[in-house]
């Protein structure tokens, strides 16, 4: 029996931060990404918000004998729902997928009292450039709504529990990116 898999488009594409299995290059059609908040969590993070016109690139991966315990804990201020049809991927077989988004209903403006914190821009970014290259950056950046949002550099001590080490080049190349966005910096 074939394992069912998620969709992930932001901190899941970075596989140093999760250990399902089978993980390939996916397009998800009728979405875009947008930072939002939800009184779940206290800072902002990525959802998945409905938009017919748009498709965002990211991994499906293997949730072993349906097994979701973990990974809905993991992603507990999103819902998991179905978009099988939706997803374009490279495997034979044709796996159940599910996708994670925020309810609209809970999701409330990003404010400096709950910022995106740059540990997790940096683990979302590296994915990104890992799996489709610096091109795959660029329209992460391009399919993402709410760089308004305030971005907290918690770099020196990050508050994202799987943040991850940069390169000196992974360092520079983000920061630039972050910077063409407009998005507003708060120290840490």
């Amino acid at each position: 029996m074939t394992s069912p898999c998620f969709f992930g488009y932001g901190s899941l594409v970075n596989t140093a931060t999760h250990d399902y299995g089978g993980a390939l290059p996916a397009r998800l059609s009728g979405w875009r990404r947008a930072w939002v908040h939800t009184d779940l969590r206290e800072v902002a993070f990525l959802s998945a918000v409905r938009c017919a016109d748009s498709e965002i690139d990211g991994l499906i991966a293997e949730v072993p004998g349906a097994n979701w315990a973990a990974l809905d804990a993991r992603e507990f201020a999103y819902e998991r729902l179905a978009a099988t049809e939706q997803i374009r991927h490279g495997r034979a077989d044709s796996p159940e997928i599910s996708v994670y988004a925020v309810a609209a209903e809970t999701q409330n403006g990003t404010t400096d009292r709950h910022p995106v914190l740059l540990s997790y821009l940096d683990v979302v970014l590296q994915g990104y450039l890992q799996v489709f290259g610096e091109k795959g950056v660029q329209e992460f950046v391009a399919t993402t709504d709410g760089w308004d949002a305030p971005i907290l550099n918690d770099r020196t001590h990050p508050r994202y529990p799987r943040h991850q080490q940069l390169s000196r080049d992974e360092h520079l190349f983000f920061d630039e990116v972050i910077r063409k966005t407009g998005a507003r910096i708060l120290n840490g």
